[in-house]
Formats: structure tokens, sequence, C-alpha cells
């Protein structure tokens, strides 16, 4: 029966190209970051496909962007929201699709890790709307969202291994989330470089971690805070618990770090 270590060296050697970008949010993700980009061409990229119209829409229509007439098509809600806030829960809304297993260990991880991701996604949006970083918005909420990308790569990981009965590979949740702790950072790193993302978002990746940060990098210090507080809100499969003196470098109070994580523990609101 392998053990942990022999899962880990395995893990390391598993293809680049394992399914942890939605087709559509791979598209945008590299469109959003472009001022040429054209509101009417990511309008189609997400209406095309019709099952990602309809979860875009419920998310849009949710209590945390309702307007107040309801987006009946994916243009009107761009034209509400905005085509960067429509993008960035389009690819909310397809990366959902992607945290499922038919194992249920990997199963349980991997719904775990959606509602902490989407729950970041909402909360670096809110400290970005609520701190004057508007002009970050969308950055903020799409470094959430994918912060932790490296541990879905190591779940697809996992769940290939688990496929071949020759490996009598055990799954139990303590080594998965020690897998998680020591690798999810260099894996999540060479998706980044491998896909070409932005280097904002990888810089987030690299970094969410790091013993500290630059204060300069207001996007990474969002994030670095977000994490933090999805722990004390039990949203978090990471296990250790530190300070957040990003709070004070964002200039937020103990009442707005009390509403930022009732913002995150209310994620279900815009999940599809």
């Amino acid at each position: 029966m392998l053990v942990s270590a022999d899962i880990r060296e395995l893990l390391a050697q598993q293809p680049i190209a394992l399914p942890v970008f939605h087709p559509v949010a791979l598209k945008l993700t590299l469109m959003l970051p472009d001022p040429y980009s054209d509101f009417d061409d990511i309008v189609r990229v997400i209406s095309e496909d019709q099952a990602l119209s309809a979860q875009v829409l419920k998310m849009s229509n949710s209590s945390a962007y309702m307007g107040l007439k309801k987006a009946e098509t994916i243009k009107e809600s761009a034209i509400r929201l905005g085509v960067r806030q429509i993008s960035v829960l389009a690819m909310a809304a397809s990366q959902a699709s992607l945290h499922t297993s038919d194992n249920s260990t990997i199963n349980a991880l991997m719904h775990e890790l959606w509602q902490h991701s989407l729950a970041c996604a909402l909360g670096c949006w809110w400290i970005a709307q609520n701190t004057a970083h508007q002009s970050i918005l969308e950055h903020a909420y799409l470094a959430g969202l994918l912060h932790d990308i490296g541990k879905l790569y190591l779940l697809k990981g996992m769940e290939q291994l688990s496929h071949n009965k020759e490996l009598h590979i055990l799954l139990d949740r303590k080594s998965l989330i020690g897998i998680f702790t020591d690798m999810h950072v260099e894996q999540g790193c060479r998706i980044m470089d491998h896909w070409n993302i932005p280097p904002i978002y990888r810089t987030v990746v690299a970094n969410h971690h790091a013993e500290s940060c630059d204060p300069v990098d207001t996007l990474l210090t969002i994030v670095r805070l977000v994490n933090v507080v999805s722990q004390k809100v039990n949203l978090s499969l990471d296990p250790v618990h530190r300070t957040t003196p990003e709070a004070e470098m964002l200039d937020l109070d103990e009442t707005q770090l009390e509403k930022l994580g009732a913002v995150m523990t209310n994620y279900r609101d815009v999940s599809i």
C-alpha cells in the first residue's frame, strides 16, 4: 500500500494538462486583462454555453448582486454589473463544474475547496469594494478564486492515481491535507506558467502563504487576509492559523473584519 511519500512523488509526475481550467474560464482569464477585449466578444463567449449562461444569470440575480430589475440575458447582466464583473462570475460558474469526483473522499475535499475558493473570491471582491481599491475589483475576485488552483490540480492527480488499482493507494483526509500543505503552491505555479496566466495571478498563487508580503502589492495583501479569515470562519482546508498584519495594511478594523467574515460565510447566496 502506497504511503504519503510515494503518493507525493507520483503526483509530482502527473501531466500538467489535468483539467483544472474550464475552457470558458481559461479564455476569459486571458481576455480580462486585455484592455482591447470587446464587450460583445466577452458576452458571446459566455452566451455560447447555454448551461453556463443559466448559471451566470442565477449568480448575477442573487442577493449579492441583484439590481432593481432582474436580468434576463447575459448582455443585460453585463450592462448592469459591467462586463468585467460578469466575466468573473462566468469564470466562477464554469470552474464549479470541475470540483466533482467519483471518489467519495476526493469529492468531499473538492466540495470544501470550492466553498473556500468561492468564499475567498467574494471576500476579495468585498475588500476591494470597501477599501478604495475598486480599480482592481475584478482582479481581486479572480485572484481569490484561483489562489488555491494547485489544490485542485493535486486532487485531479489523486483522482487519476486512484483509478490505477495496481497502486493500492490509501486515501485519507489527513494525508491529503498534508500533501496540500507541502505541494499546492509549487504545483499551482506550474499550472499558471503552463497556461500563461497573467503574472498578477501567478504572484498571488506563489506568495499567498509566504511569511511576509510586499505591502505595495495590494492584490496579494487582500488575498492573504481573506485566506486567513477563511480559516477563522471554518471555510479553509489549511490547518495553520496565523495573525493578520494584512488587516492593518488595508486599514480594516475589527468591525470590518467581522463583516468580511459574514460576507464570506454567505457564499451560498451566489453559489450555483
